[in-house]
């Protein structure tokens, strides 16, 4: 029996008909589909509502038009729906993927990751996969039947999986996790849910994870500008970067800097979704894949850059981390932030009452560890505002992190 948009999706698509379901059963929806459900679900969530207020690479202070987790997450949302549109994926399945992908995020971006990896040394590290994985999965509790969203496992494997394998053939990490191996969180899930740790994930989840790497690259470029951190002529450096800016001048030779930004942010993201669409469309027709799970053992991603834009990924990231990442301001606040999570951290450890009721709730008798993921949630899920007050209400002196 064909579904509702069948005619637009291309045999290696995902289907909600045939779901592998949810770890509790629900009756399905008549209106909805199980993805469509999945991405609703998302949206409703007190952690999406959150990501308003948690900083990319700027904190809140630096302005409005800056982005935030949530807006780009909006932008990888869009991207990841056009790609997948194209390519006659499911639509939802990539949407909900790509608003689900950064939930895990703590306050003050990478560097909040950063700071709460190291005090989380000895207890299991952090991981911000693996902290989406815990949010969707055990700290939402919105319903009455279950904790978490209890999304269907096409949902969560994309989640877990969106980046590649986290397993090689033999069992053994793949190169992210070969250090530190792969999140306990994610393994304790496996266990109950296997979510295929060694094989790729769908395409959908593979066109969220470009979307991602599109939306960063081009809103990074867009906020590095509007901050000053370098500037137009600099991007002379990247050759991809200056192709374009001279394509812009020969067509607008008197345009004015702003309406010059706004056209680079534009046609490097329709650059980046052009070549997703024909180089994806070339190998998934060479693979022969003929279902999402051929799609899975493909061996490889079928979603993809080719070459030629790989290298233009790589060159705008070589050029963006040094001045703005690293870029002295930015490297000023990252200290103060770090040391705002720091902070935090070892006040709840040595005082874990001070963390709201339900936080603290059965930690009687917990041991160090058990503790210490406690706190580490309930610092994870702090926007920057929550957790500068948090610093202000429990410390005499709190950073202004500008």
């Amino acid at each position: 029996m064909r579904e509702p948009g069948d005619r637009f999706r291309s045999a290696f698509a995902c289907r909600p008909s045939q779901t592998r379901g949810r770890m509790v059963t629900e009756p399905g929806s008549p209106t909805r589909s199980d993805f469509q459900r999945d991405r609703d679900r998302i949206i409703h969530s007190t952690a999406f509502r959150r990501l308003k207020h948690k900083t990319q690479v700027f904190v809140f202070h630096e302005g409005d038009h800056f982005r935030t987790r949530l807006t780009h997450t909006i932008e990888v949302a869009q991207i990841a729906r056009a790609l997948a549109r194209s390519l006659g994926l499911d639509e939802d399945l990539a949407e909900a993927l790509a608003l689900a992908h950064d939930l895990g995020h703590t306050p003050f971006g990478h560097t909040g990751e950063d700071a709460l990896q190291a005090c989380m040394q000895g207890h299991g590290g952090f991981d911000h996969n693996a902290q989406a994985l815990r949010i969707v999965t055990r700290l939402e509790r919105r319903y009455p039947n279950f904790d978490g969203l209890n999304l269907t496992w096409e949902t969560l494997e994309g989640l877990v999986k969106h980046n590649g394998p986290l397993l090689d053939g033999e069992g053994r990490p793949t190169t992210k996790y070969l250090a530190h191996g792969v999140p306990g969180a994610i393994l304790e899930f496996n266990a109950r849910n296997d979510l295929w740790l060694g094989s790729h994930a769908s395409a959908e989840a593979q066109a969220a994870a470009l979307a991602d790497d599109i939306a960063y690259d081009a809103h990074d470029i867009d906020d590095g500008l509007r901050a000053h951190l370098f500037d137009l002529a600099d991007l002379a450096e990247v050759p991809f970067l200056a192709g374009i800016l001279d394509e812009i001048a020969a067509l607008y030779p008197a345009l004015e800097r702003s309406r010059t930004v706004n056209e680079l942010v534009r046609r490097v993201i329709t650059r980046f979704v052009e070549d997703v669409i024909t180089e994806s469309a070339t190998l998934l027709a060479a693979s022969g894949a003929a279902s999402a799970d051929d799609v899975r053992h493909a061996g490889r991603a079928l979603v993809a850059f080719s070459p030629a834009m790989v290298e233009a990924d790589r060159s705008i990231k070589a050029f963006l981390f040094p001045r703005m990442y690293r870029h002295p301001r930015v490297m000023r606040i990252r200290h103060d932030a770090a040391a705002v999570v720091d902070d935090l951290f070892r006040r709840f450890m040595a005082e874990p009452a001070l963390m709201p009721d339900e936080w603290g709730e059965g930690l009687a008798g917990a041991d160090a560890d058990r503790l210490a993921r406690r706190v580490c949630d309930y610092i994870a899920g702090m926007t920057d505002r929550y957790a500068l007050d948090e610093h202000a209400r429990l410390f005499d002196a709190t950073p202004l992190l500008r």
